[in-house]
């Protein structure tokens, strides 16, 4: 199984041709760790990390 590709400016996992959370088209699948943000509003976490929408984001990426 490939890995999945990760948005490289806010490391939110995508699919598409760019990343539908910051309009970036520069990824990458080297990636460790996944959070799953449901409320970015109530979450500590994603506020540390500066998250502001649902979704699936790596912990860190690499070039």
């Amino acid at each position: 199984m490939a890995k999945r590709k990760v948005c490289k400016q806010c490391r939110r996992f995508t699919d598409g041709q760019t990343c539908e959370n910051c309009g970036s088209s520069l990824f990458t699948t080297a990636w460790h760790g996944r959070l799953c943000i449901i409320q970015p509003d109530k979450s500590a976490i994603s506020q540390k990390i500066g998250v502001e929408k649902n979704g699936e984001y790596a912990v860190k990426t690499s070039a």
